[in-house]
């Protein structure tokens, strides 16, 4: 069901699921209030469906900036920055916070008061460049634009897939931040969300390929996840932005490995 302002308005079951998820990472006209209608943690499962969604938008802008005839570092960028947009920076916003403050702080409240802090130091602006620029690499290396968008739906997926996972396995590091909000995910979702994940990337990049990357984006994921538990003791909306970062970096690059 639509609003008059063009807005998605949830509704129960899958569709809900799927516009919680969409609600939370995106900046698509989905109704606000589908946040408040399920936990995000109920919605798990939907996390690489959405990031699927979000990369077959960059894959497009991909292809028209290919076939307006911009070179493959062009091309690359601008697919980025769609990305970007479509989720409003979200991502980019919890690697900075967490860039700044697992590396600027003295102990564990420093950590987090610092990452709460809306401005973004030294460490924060570095890590969004070399994000950008990485991402944007994988894509020119790449080249070709249907391996090139292939990659990127793959790489939405896939970095979004094993969030259910790190909310599962480690504690709220805040008792007011989205860990205490968000709930925890029940086994079925962290399940389905990495079966999904697995199936899109499998589809996109071809098996052997598929594989590699994921296997490369799971370890990545799983040292950051590993830090975060001994600099602030469990996760935060950062560090989960992180985290699909450093996925989506890995299976961009790994995709454009000869």
């Amino acid at each position: 069901m639509s609003e008059p302002n063009g807005a998605f308005r949830c509704s129960p079951g899958f569709f809900g699921g799927f516009a919680v998820a969409m609600a939370f990472f995106t900046r698509l006209p989905v109704d606000p209030r589908a946040r408040d209608d399920g936990k995000l943690a109920d919605a798990a499962w939907a996390f690489p469906l959405v990031g699927a969604g979000i990369g077959a938008a960059a894959a497009l802008i991909f292809l028209l900036a290919q076939l307006l005839g911009l070179g493959d570092w062009p091309a690359g960028l601008l697919a980025v920055l769609a990305s970007i947009a479509i989720t409003g920076a979200l991502h980019e916003d919890g690697l900075a916070d967490t860039a700044d403050g697992l590396f600027g702080g003295h102990d564990r409240d420093a950590r987090l008061a610092i990452m709460r802090d809306s401005r973004h130091g030294s460490f924060g602006v570095l890590a969004i460049v070399l994000s950008v620029l990485l991402r944007a690499a994988g894509l020119a290396a790449i080249g070709d634009v249907i391996h090139g968008g292939l990659a990127l739906i793959a790489a939405h997926a896939a970095s979004r897939a094993p969030l259910p996972a790190v909310m599962r396995a480690l504690p709220a590091a805040r008792a007011d931040g989205l860990g205490a909000t968000a709930g925890t995910p029940g086994t079925t979702g962290v399940a389905a969300a990495a079966a999904i994940g697995a199936l899109v990337t499998l589809a996109a990049v071809g098996p052997v390929r598929g594989a590699i990357s994921l296997c490369l984006a799971w370890l990545a994921i799983f040292a950051v996840a590993l830090f975060a538990r001994r600099q602030v003791s469990g996760y935060t909306g950062d560090v989960l932005g992180a985290i699909e970062q450093i996925g989506e970096i890995v299976m961009l690059l790994a995709a454009s490995a000869r």
